[in-house]
């Protein structure tokens, strides 16, 4: 597995709590990396939304690893792919672990949804899922085709997003955990944290929670931290949204103003751009090595 500059397994199995942020590209990536975080949220929904389509399994597995791969190439934070369900049945699912980890991931998070599937938060969205057994051999598939044993398995419930019950929902955790799981992912699109906090309450499984709070932001980290059981808590689509914020703000403002004079001060200048695409070390190559 690729060398990372922090272990996400060391950090959970201590008893701490990873804080991920998701990115698109491999310039997202890096200013992941450089705010501080522990890990990389390598996106399916942000991917999507970066090429103009919709997060209902349109982008293929290839053009994901791809991406991802390029991440890992910008980073050293270790990655955890979103690979939604796998890419089909466990057959797909054994292949897509191998794929990825040897890409330079550092965890998978693989959701109980019937293939292709459609974006968790959406309003009258449809939520098909698997029967437990099936997603058990599932994570049992994953489990069997890692290489590195600090890779870790996340196998993500989707219960409470269908509309399935608090009980469903620790049916399927506790499945997937005897089928391998080193950690699960429970998701809520309810508006606040009161559902998932009921949910981890109920929990009575040996390994620890992800939690996802885009729906739900009063979900602080010293919040979640003194729930005694979250190992990883993600921001799932900040990176996507920070960035159209801030495109649409400064496409609105050019067009108002009939140019960019005005607004040329209000954004990164290009030496920062020359920086994160490290030109300095272009620059010493040139004069080193062109003759």
């Amino acid at each position: 597995m690729r060398k990372t500059s922090k272990s996400l397994r060391e950090i959970i199995s201590s008893g701490g709590m990873a804080r991920v942020m998701a990115a698109h590209d491999p310039l997202s990536a890096r200013l992941v990396e450089e705010a501080g975080f522990d890990a990389i949220w390598a996106s399916g929904f942000e991917l999507s939304a970066a090429m103009g389509l919709a997060d209902v399994s349109l982008v293929s597995m290839t053009q994901h690893l791809d991406n991802m791969r390029r991440m890992a190439d910008r980073s050293s934070l270790p990655i955890v792919a979103d690979v939604d369900t796998g890419y089909g049945n466990a057959v797909n699912v054994i292949f897509t672990v191998k794929q990825f980890e040897a890409a330079g991931a550092s965890a998978v998070v693989i959701e109980d949804k019937a293939f292709p599937k459609v974006t968790s938060l959406i309003a009258g969205g449809r939520q098909d899922l698997l029967p437990i057994s099936e997603n058990q051999g599932k994570i049992e598939a994953a489990v069997s085709a890692r290489q590195d044993p600090d890779f870790l398995v996340i196998a993500r419930v989707e219960a409470l997003i269908a509309g399935r019950g608090e009980a469903e929902a620790l049916e399927r955790a506790h499945a997937y955990e005897a089928a391998g799981a080193d950690m699960i992912l429970i998701h809520s699109k309810e508006k606040t944290p009161d559902e998932i906090e009921s949910f981890i309450r109920g929990w009575t499984g040996s390994v620890p929670i992800v939690i996802v709070p885009t729906a739900y932001p009063q979900m602080t980290e010293a919040r979640a931290k003194s729930l005694k059981k979250v190992g990883m808590l993600i921001y799932g689509n900040h990176a996507i949204r920070a960035a159209v914020t801030g495109m649409q703000k400064v496409f609105a403002r050019i067009i108002a103003d009939g140019g960019i004079e005005t607004v040329n001060d209000e954004i990164v200048p290009v030496s920062e751009i020359f920086r994160l695409q490290d030109m300095d070390m272009v620059k010493q190559i040139e004069t080193q090595f062109l003759r």
